[in-house]
């Protein structure tokens, strides 16, 4: 695997972390050559003094001393700009990249990953890595290459002293990379443990209403401690055996110094060596330690960047919901085709289904919980593909058609309402970013919006908070309306649209979107009979299939599940305490 598979790099990054190394490299064996020169001015300076010979001109030794500050300069700044300048612009692009992938996959690949996993991913992960690109992986590289280069150099200079000195580098990084087999499992086990508390922590802060109405803050509190706890053992656990390997390799790094330094002294001994030599070799060495000490201290975060990248990397490993770009469908009818579906290929919700939504008639879905009707929705959008059977608009088949292109003829208003802490402007203006404020006024007023709106400090201009927690549910609903009015699509789906409105605000949204979508396929999910009633037809769902079919009247004379249905629901509308 390359290095760019690895650690999940872009080709830019890539790029930016090879240059790195490279100038990092640079500064190096610039330093390299000032010693050298330093070596060769101190030699003749002392064969000048031991001599009694007059001092050389020194100018030129000015000017290399000079040439030498400008060049290490140079080196310098181009190995940070490449460290520390750029390669921080490698996270904006793997979180981009990251976003745009994520925007593309199918509704299932979200079913299998929780928000907080995927939160992870996209600030932790990335956050872990970009440290790797910056600090880590340009010194250990460049660091290979200098060692490459003095190794060559001090072995044709002593191959005695270079034996003595450079022994300790291949022994060092061999322990380390070599229990990088045992820390990888414990590095992976870390990453989970914080995932979980993390996840522990949304759970608690999303359900707090529903854990202080059951008295449960004690239990659900010490179950977060346990986790807590946990992570901290394991990650104490996963430093430790970091650690024990970091410190033995820098032990046996240390051990090259002393080598170098009983074998230089041997060799001036027996008069083979100077000690002109063994300083400059001294000096050479702890220039080539410096930048392996800088990385073994960091070695820890390059583990966990592998890790890190991995996870990175699985999203692009998911399959992607494709098609092509071009949708020219005969019409808007929407036609369920012999579908059978199930989530992660689990028990089958639908089974089976056909039926058609006409173009200018409002099909209701209605059916006991569970029977498929949200499903069928978001099959009709292509938020999930079918598993067998097809579903077409206007003739087209929907899985042919990339997601982006078809949702453009499609306006949704599905029973969880999401909004952004926007506006009330803001957030019904995402029906259509172009539309005009008398537009998304109009929108507003046909989901009978002004009515909460006059009382909000600003108006239309008043911030919601996230979510919309500013707002009562119903007040939530009727913004997702006016945002679905405003797009104007073809085909409306409105998965219990009206869920969240009382009985007065129910009827006058009704009647809007009665006037308002007049000509469009409407595809309404219901579980209140009385708001189907007006539909054109109705599809009873049961168990994923379809029970019956067709209009109100027709059905109610059939005597069947929905005559049922209307008739268990007219009498629990009598109950009284």
């Amino acid at each position: 695997m390359s290095i760019q598979e690895k650690y999940a790099l872009t080709d830019e990054g890539m790029r930016n972390v090879k240059l790195g190394a490279v100038w990092t490299a640079a500064s190096n064996l610039v330093v390299f050559g000032g010693v050298g020169a330093l070596y060769l001015v101190m030699s003749e300076l002392v064969a000048h003094l031991t001599e009694g010979a007059p001092l050389p001109n020194l100018l030129p030794y000015a000017a290399g001393l000079a040439a030498f500050a400008v060049a290490l300069f140079v080196a310098e700044y181009w190995a940070y700009y490449y460290q520390y300048g750029v390669i921080y612009k490698e996270s904006g692009r793997q979180r981009i990249g990251l976003a745009e992938r994520l925007r593309k996959l199918p509704l299932g690949f979200f079913g299998r990953r929780d928000l907080a996993d995927l939160t992870e991913t996209l600030m932790t992960d990335v956050k872990t890595t970009e440290h790797a690109y910056s600090h880590v992986l340009p010194e250990l590289y460049g660091a290979y290459i200098t060692l490459a280069v003095a190794t060559i150099c001090l072995f044709s200079f002593d191959w005695r002293l270079a034996l003595a000195s450079l022994w300790s580098c291949p022994v060092g990084l061999a322990i380390l990379f070599g229990a990088r087999r045992a820390l990888q499992p414990m590095m992976e086990a870390t990453r989970m443990r914080g995932l979980a508390t993390s996840e522990d922590i949304q759970e608690a802060l999303e359900c707090v209403r529903e854990v202080r109405a059951t008295n449960q803050e004690e239990r659900y509190l010490e179950h977060i401690h346990d986790d807590v706890d946990a992570a901290e053992r394991q990650a104490a656990r996963s430093e430790i055996a970091c650690g024990i390997a970091v410190n033995s390799a820098q032990i046996v790094l240390r051990l090259g110094l002393a080598t170098t330094v009983l074998v230089g002294a041997a060799l001036i001994l027996e008069g083979s060596c100077t000690f002109m030599t063994l300083f400059a070799f001294l000096v050479v060495v702890s220039r080539i330690y410096a930048p392996f000490d800088q990385c073994l201290m960091l070695i820890a975060e390059l583990f966990s960047a592998k890790t890190a990248a991995a996870r990175m990397k699985s999203f692009y490993e998911e399959p992607l919901a494709q098609g092509g770009e071009k949708y020219e469908p005969a019409g808007h009818d929407v036609a369920f085709e012999d579908v059978s579906f199930s989530y992660d290929r689990g028990e089958k919700v639908l089974d089976g289904v056909t039926f058609t939504a006409r173009e200018g008639e409002v099909t209701a879905l209605v059916g006991p919980s569970g029977s498929g009707k949200s499903t069928c929705a978001r099959l009709a959008a292509r938020l999930w593909d079918a598993d067998a059977g097809r579903v077409t608009v206007g003739g087209v088949d929907v899985a042919t058609v990339d997601p982006e292109v078809l949702l453009a003829d499609f306006s949704v208003v599905f029973q969880d309402v999401l909004l952004f802490d926007d506006t009330v402007m803001g957030n019904i203006r995402l029906g259509r970013r172009g539309a005009t404020d008398e537009e998304v006024l109009a929108a507003a007023r046909a989901a009978n919006c002004d009515e909460f709106v006059s009382r909000l400090p600003e108006g239309y201009d008043t911030m919601i908070g996230e979510n919309g927690a500013r707002l009562s549910g119903g007040e939530r609903q009727r913004i997702s309306i006016a945002r679905a009015l405003l797009k104007d699509a073809p085909v409306v789906l409105l998965d219990e649209a009206t869920a969240s409105l009382d009985v007065e605000n129910e009827t006058q949204v009704q009647e809007a979107l009665s006037r308002l979508l007049a000509g469009k396929t409407v595809i309404v999910i219901a579980h209140r009979m009385r708001t189907v009633m007006s539909a054109d037809k109705i599809v009873v769902l049961e168990d994923g299939r379809v029970a019956e079919q067709g209009s109100p009247e027709e059905l109610l004379a059939a005597g069947g599940l929905f005559a049922r249905m209307v008739r268990l629901q007219t009498q629990s509308a009598d109950w009284t305490m």
